[in-house]
């Protein structure tokens, strides 16, 4: 059997959905815009199998109807949020194959109350599809979900394998280095991929994947045991110190008003 085959495919401002190949056989994960994901499947001449949904929101599978009317294809999603036109709807710990892949199914409120993650542990390297959830250097805003289901979101993906390659919804990176370095100035492992980041960017690159391992090494909101994000989370919200639920909401409020 060939190898799985990840390629982003740019949509909107900074999305990116992903697209996964194995043979001629293909599947889309968030298809916000149908047009990048079809103009893919006719230039390489592939069947599109499966269809894959981690939330809700419009930039995410917005494109999705348009694709089940042009292809055969089974369509996953959270069982728990107003997705129209799914086939199978997913919970914890539900596991499906795709494209003789096996993916397991994790549940991550927080962004929204349904999310979900879509994890695929027997790839090498692993790897996730996390949505709005997890970004590179930052998390999802709270737009339904409290700062602790983010919190137990985030514990949950920081549980996977070091070497997890982290497959999130947009090109957050640079500006959420940004942020994070006014967070920990003086954490080198972020000022080397902040360096590493911006060259990406400049030759028109992306920078995902990411991983867990470097997640934890450089992204506050997976660092709020850590002293110096919590000094620098109490000195913008008296008391936010002392507990990582705290900790981390005093930084989801400060990264929402950084500019």
């Amino acid at each position: 059997m060939s190898d799985l085959i990840i390629t982003p495919l740019p949509a909107f401002k900074d999305n990116y959905m992903w697209l996964l190949t194995r043979g001629d056989e293909a599947a889309i994960v968030d298809p916000g815009d149908a047009e990048p994901v079809i103009r893919a499947l006719e230039q390489q001449q592939l069947r599109l199998a499966a269809i894959l949904a981690t939330h809700h929101h419009a930039d995410h599978v917005g494109g999705l109807v348009a694709l089940k009317q042009r292809y055969p294809a089974t369509a996953y999603g959270p069982a728990h949020e107003n997705v129209a036109q799914l086939d199978h709807r997913l919970a914890a710990g539900d596991k499906i194959d795709v494209l003789g892949t096996r993916f397991e199914v994790i549940d991550m409120p927080g962004h929204t109350a349904g999310h979900i993650a879509f994890y695929a542990g027997g790839l090498k390297p692993p790897a996730v599809f996390c949505g709005d959830t997890l970004f590179a250097c930052g998390c999802g805003r709270l737009f339904e979900g409290t700062p602790e289901q983010m919190l137990a979101s985030l514990d949950k993906l920081a549980e996977l394998p070091a070497a997890t390659r982290v497959y999130c919804g947009h090109e957050y990176t640079v500006a959420n280095i940004r942020f994070a370095l006014e967070v920990e100035p003086n954490n080198r492992e972020l000022q080397t991929r902040a360096a590493i980041a911006t060259a990406l960017r400049k030759r028109g690159e992306p920078t995902l994947p990411s991983t867990i391992g470097l997640e934890l090494a450089t992204n506050p909101f997976m660092r709020c045991e850590v002293p110096s994000v919590r000094a620098a989370a109490s000195g913008i919200s008296q008391g936010a110190g002392f507990a990582r639920v705290s900790t981390f909401a005093a930084i989801r409020r400060w990264k929402d008003g950084f500019s």
